[in-house]
């Protein structure tokens, strides 16, 4: 019996190994049409970073000069240095606002707390060029910042085009994540540990350090090392701010050299693009290993977790100011910065007679038909677009996931492979893809609506794949015994159950797609420009107030559709 034991456990084994490698014919449809759209910018990427640039933009001969230049060349040391410091400094900076925010809000009894989370989810929509401009216009040389350090203290104006103006700004910038993951990861420690500190005579600050800290001690790194990897991979204020202070990272020599006025050198662009994409590689392996650890310190029970709140009294009044001054510092100052500036026909600083020139100038000319107009309903398609493929197509391959269907593990990984993509490199990859093309793609919305769409498949996959896990197996078991089919149960049983989360993901999809910068910058064309762009081109052509009339009313109409999301969310417990 023995005998005939283990043998039956070792077919049973054989059996899970081969079954690790069978695909059902959904699933296998499934991985090619996700490789069709993600190899190939793959591939052409490392192609077209093996090859010249010819006259007409097309491959030239296969050459290895782009490596041996990029590797002898001194800036290309230089902007690595440069991209390491500012994302240290980014790093540094946002977690130490967004752990202070998170802290407040998962923590203490401080009033008014539970509006933080809508304020973070408000900045989801909002271009992150619209908070870099803004930021330059406060720190700028005729800002209120430097007019107060030499007016009123003498000192010599600051320099925000510099390292330190891409850290401060970036770092601020990233803040709303910040507390946002923070927040999940002080949800998850349980408050006894702290309690009995406190109760021992330590102060919250050290049980702060020497409890809260150990026991998040994985979370906290992974959310180091993940905030580390966006800033590494930013776009926006390295060429807003860094570029106008002769300060290069990698994210910027890929633009200019994928951008220029005169032949765009894509081989060397590809290089650079190459490159950075394994370095982002390696900086996410580390991160999928920390979170792998995270269990090792988990202390959540079903018998012991009580999730108390520590009473801050007289004190708390002052953890709503610091809130407050979060809040204004984040988003508060910067929209106020815009609407002042929108206000003004050509701006000079803040003072009386700035007052005295506000109208409402710029906004009319925003009424008519023109470049706002059409960026608006660009922008809109886009976001719609990119969410209407992504959501039913990634509900579909997340049930597969979910269910453990043979060859789910592969469909899940390959829907995961854009992650490890900076949005620049993604952007230069498509752009080497649609140049290519036999038939005209490039620069036409459809470009940015393919790429925006395998940008953020894995949004979609995750948040899809925790919905999948709610719905009992047993409901689709009553459905196939009742004769229903495999595609009529999807669609029957298992998408109304998952419509809640599916509507909430298609918000946030959305919202992500029409801010994002750097992925249609290098693919837009003449009548294709989405906000974001639009935005970006004002600033380089120095036309501030214009951007700031029309940044407003973008804000106006994204904070509608990111209070529409939060309402959603909080009245289906989606977020806490």
């Amino acid at each position: 019996m023995i005998g005939a034991s283990a043998d039956a456990r070792t077919k049973i084994r054989e059996a899970r190994r081969f079954s690790h490698w069978r695909f059902s014919p959904l699933v296998a449809a499934l991985c090619a049409i996700l490789l069709i759209f993600i190899l190939p910018p793959t591939i052409f990427l490392i192609v077209v970073s093996v090859h010249g640039t010819a006259a007409d933009g097309s491959l030239g001969e296969f050459t290895w000069d782009n490596y041996h230049a990029l590797f002898a060349s001194r800036f290309f040391l230089t902007s690595l240095v440069n991209t390491v410091i500012y994302a240290i400094g980014s790093a540094v900076v946002s977690i130490l606002l967004g752990t202070v925010q998170a802290l407040l809000v998962e923590r203490t009894n401080t009033p008014g707390r539970g509006s933080v989370l809508l304020g973070s989810v408000i900045s989801l929509g909002i271009p992150h060029v619209l908070y870099v401009v803004s930021w330059l216009l406060i720190l700028g040389r005729a800002g209120p910042v430097n007019g107060l350090l030499t007016s009123w203290f003498g000192l010599d104006p600051a320099n925000v085009y510099s390292l330190w103006g891409m850290i401060l700004i970036e770092g601020i910038g990233f803040t709303p994540l910040v507390f946002m993951l923070m927040s999940s990861v002080l949800r998850a420690i349980d408050t006894s540990f702290e309690e009995a500190s406190m109760m021992s005579g330590a102060s919250p600050l050290t049980t702060f350090f020497r409890i809260t800290l150990r026991i998040g001690l994985p979370g906290i790194l992974a959310l180091l090392l993940l905030v580390f990897v966006r800033a590494f991979e930013a776009f926006e204020v390295p060429a807003l701010v860094g570029l106008a202070g002769n300060i290069n990272v990698l994210t910027t020599d890929i633009y200019q050299s994928s951008h220029s006025t005169g032949l765009p050198d894509y081989g060397q662009s590809g290089a650079y693009s190459v490159c950075l994409l394994l370095v982002v590689s390696v900086l996410l392996f580390w991160y999928g290993r920390l979170s792998r650890d995270a269990h090792r310190y988990q202390t959540v029970t079903g018998k012991g977790y009580r999730p108390r709140l520590i009473d801050l009294g007289r004190w708390r009044y002052a953890g709503s100011a610091v809130l407050l001054a979060i809040f204004m510092l984040v988003t508060g100052l910067p929209v106020l910065m815009l609407v002042f500036t929108s206000l003004q026909p050509f701006y000079n600083g803040i003072s009386a007679e700035a007052f005295a020139r506000m109208s409402f100038t710029n906004y009319a000319a925003l009424l008519g038909p023109g470049e706002f107009r059409d960026s608006i309903i660009n922008t809109f398609i886009l976001g719609a677009a990119t969410a209407t493929l992504v959501v039913p197509f990634t509900a579909l391959c997340a049930w597969l996931v979910a269910r453990r269907r043979p060859g789910g593990w592969l469909l899940d990984q390959i829907a995961n492979i854009p992650l490890i993509y900076p949005t620049i490199v993604l952007s230069v990859a498509f752009l080497s893809v649609f140049v290519n093309l036999p038939f005209p793609i490039y620069g036409t919305l459809v470009s940015v609506i393919i790429a925006s769409s395998v940008r953020f498949l894995p949004y979609g996959m995750r948040y899809a794949f925790a919905g999948a896990l709610q719905i009992h197996v047993e409901l689709e078991e009553a459905s196939m015994i009742s004769g229903a089919r495999l595609a009529g149960t999807f669609l029957r049983i298992v998408i109304p159950l998952l419509m809640t989360a599916l509507f909430g993901v298609w918000l946030l999809i959305f919202l992500l797609s029409v801010q994002a910068v750097s992925l249609p910058l290098l693919l837009v064309g003449p009548g294709t420009e989405v906000i974001a762009v639009t935005l970006f081109d004002l600033w380089q052509n120095g036309q501030a107030p214009e951007l700031a009339s029309m940044g407003v009313v973008w804000v106006i109409l994204i904070t509608a559709v990111s209070v529409s999301f939060y309402r959603l969310t909080r009245r289906f417990r989606l977020i806490a």
